[in-house]
C-alpha cells in the first residue's frame, strides 16, 4: 500500500502527537507507533489483526490513555469497543460477551457494528477473565475472527486489540531505584507466569514505567491545559497563574495510582471555581489562582482595562 499525502503526514506525526498527552512513556510510545504504522500502511498479514498487543503496567501510568489517544488518532471519535474483563469471571458471562442468538449478539458484537466494522478493542485487566473468555481472546489475537451469536463471524482484520494487565505492578513500585530495563524484564516474567503462554506469541508486549513525582508534575502540566481546553470551548475564557499547578499537585499527587488522582483534581478543581463564580453571578471568565489556603482555587474576573 503507497500511502497517500494526507496518510502520510498523519502517519509522521502521530509519535509527537502521542507524546504530548502520554508523558513519561516515551519507550512504549515508541513500540506502539511502530506496530501502528505496520498496520496502517497494509504490511501485516490479510488474515491477522493490524496489530495485537499487551499493556503491563500500575495503574494511571497511561496504558489505556494510549490506547484511547492512537485509536482517535488514527480513526477519530467512536471507534472504541472498551470491556471491562471484571465483568466477565464466570462461565456464563461468556454468553453476554459473544451473544445468543441473532437477537442477542452480545458486547463484542454490538461494539463492532456501532464503530463501523473497524476500529480499535480493549480489554480491560485481563487477567480477571474467565479461562473460557480468554480462549476466545487468543482466537481474535491469532486469526482476527470471532463467532458471535447467530453464528454470526466478525471480521476483526480491520482493528487493533489491545489487552491489559496490573500483573507486576507491586514488584514494579517496590523496585524504586531501578532501572526501567531490570522493572521490565520482572514485569514480564511475572505476566508470563500468570497469564496463558499462548497469549505471548500472539501479541507486542509492552511494559509501561511508573510515574515518579516529576514526570506527575508533566502530566498535571498537560491535564490543566486539556480542562482548559475544554472549558474554552464552552465559551468560558480562563486563565491561570503558577500557583494552579502547585494546587493540583498537592492535591493529585498518587504515588501508587499515577496519573488518575491528578487528572480528577484538576477536572474538580477548576470545575469547582468556575462553578463557583457563575452561582456568584459571575460571567465564568478571568484567571484562576489558588485560595488563601492553597488547597482550592478560585476564579477572578479581569479587570477592565484602563482607558487613557
Amino acid at each position: 500500500m503507497v500511502p497517500n499525502d494526507i496518510l502520510r503526514e498523519k502517519l509522521r506525526a502521530l509519535p509527537n502527537e502521542l507524546r504530548k498527552v502520554i508523558v513519561g512513556q516515551d519507550n512504549a510510545v515508541a513500540i506502539v507507533t511502530e506496530r501502528l504504522l505496520h498496520g496502517e500502511l497494509g504490511l501485516t498479514g490479510k488474515s491477522r489483526l493490524k496489530a495485537g498487543f499487551l499493556f503491563l503496567g500500575p495503574t494511571g501510568v497511561g496504558k489505556t490513555e494510549l490506547t484511547i489517544q492512537f485509536t482517535h488518532e488514527l480513526f477519530g471519535q467512536g471507534r472504541l469497543v472498551r470491556l471491562d474483563m471484571s465483568e466477565y469471571q464466570t462461565r456464563e458471562s461468556l454468553a453476554l460477551l459473544l451473544g445468543t442468538s441473532r437477537g442477542d449478539p452480545g458486547r463484542i458484537a454490538e461494539g463492532y457494528d456501532a464503530c463501523g466494522g473497524e476500529g480499535t478493542i480493549l480489554f480491560d485487566e485481563i487477567e480477571k477473565a474467565h479461562p473460557l473468555v480468554l480462549d476466545v481472546l487468543l482466537q481474535l489475537f491469532d486469526a482476527a475472527r470471532l463467532t458471535a451469536g447467530g453464528n454470526r463471524v466478525l471480521d476483526f482484520s480491520a482493528w487493533y486489540a489491545v489487552a491489559t494487565s496490573n500483573i507486576g505492578a507491586q514488584r514494579m513500585m517496590s523496585l524504586r531505584k531501578s532501572k526501567y530495563e531490570t522493572m521490565e524484564r520482572l514485569v514480564r516474567q511475572d505476566a508470563q507466569r500468570e497469564l496463558r503462554p499462548e497469549l505471548f506469541a500472539r501479541v507486542t508486549t509492552v511494559v509501561f514505567g511508573r510515574l515518579d513525582y516529576g514526570i506527575q508534575c508533566q502530566v498535571a502540566q498537560v491535564l490543566i491545559e486539556k480542562e482548559l481546553t475544554q472549558q474554552r470551548e464552552r465559551g468560558h475564557g480562563l486563565t491561570r497563574n503558577e500557583g494552579v499547578l502547585d494546587v493540583i499537585i498537592k492535591r493529585g499527587y498518587d504515588e501508587r495510582l499515577g496519573a488518575r488522582p491528578m487528572r480528577d483534581a484538576a477536572e474538580v478543581l477548576i470545575r469547582s471555581a468556575l462553578a463557583h463564580n457563575l452561582l456568584d453571578g459571575g460571567k465564568g471568565a478571568g484567571q484562576l489562582t489558588a485560595d488563601a489556603c492553597g488547597l482550592k482555587l478560585q476564579l477572578k474576573a479581569r479587570e477592565p482595562t484602563e482607558r487613557t
